[in-house]
């Protein structure tokens, strides 16, 4: 069985910076692990070819998997903080899927606020995160969470435009919904 949690670990190791990777290592920590868990608790999105549901880390690394071979168009090199805060992002999207509380380990099913779950603990926890960020790397980091899941994003409201947003929070969006409809492909799949 593949283990997708250290695939994603592989990937933010090769890319992060050394501090950005040990400050996800202290972070992750701290996450109730949901990582084995269904990225869909219904079975109704995230499916994949053969029919099954992905785990939120297979989910996750699929994700990070696209990013790196995409940073440079955004300018963004491999080892930096700005790469940090990209991958950062993408590895806390979907962290507090099933919850928030030490009960979240025996949630059954997904929690529909966890774009904005996620992005508050970011949030409260801004004095820690700008011991590695500058403000507008936090910023991004933040946003890109709370709105990663576009237009249904918890914070979303009515008149929800990415024009308002960081390029970077659509391109995390478009790489939740590419892995969601089974677009990314890896070494070869079909």
């Amino acid at each position: 069985m593949t283990d997708y949690f250290k695939l994603m670990n592989d990937i933010l190791e090769m890319n992060m910076t050394d501090k950005g990777f040990r400050f996800w290592n202290a972070i992750e920590k701290k996450i109730i692990p949901c990582w084995g868990k269904l990225s869909s608790s219904t079975g109704k999105y995230h499916k994949k070819a053969g029919g099954y549901v992905p785990s939120v880390a297979e989910h996750t690394h699929e994700m990070l998997y696209a990013a790196v071979p995409l940073l440079s168009m955004f300018n963004i090199k491999s080892k930096t903080l700005e790469a940090d805060t990209l991958l950062l992002s993408i590895a806390l999207h979907d962290s507090c899927k099933y919850g928030i509380s030490s009960n979240s380990l025996f949630n059954t099913f997904t929690d529909n606020r966890h774009d904005k779950n996620t992005a508050d603990i970011i949030l409260e926890g801004k004095e820690t995160f700008l011991k590695l960020f500058n403000e507008e790397q936090f910023n991004l980091l933040e946003e890109s969470v709370r709105f990663h899941s576009g237009r249904w994003s918890t914070d979303a409201d009515k008149d929800f435009s990415f024009s308002k947003l960081n390029p970077i929070t659509m391109f995390v969006h478009m790489l939740d919904m590419l892995s969601s409809r089974n677009l990314i492909k890896i070494n070869g799949e079909k």
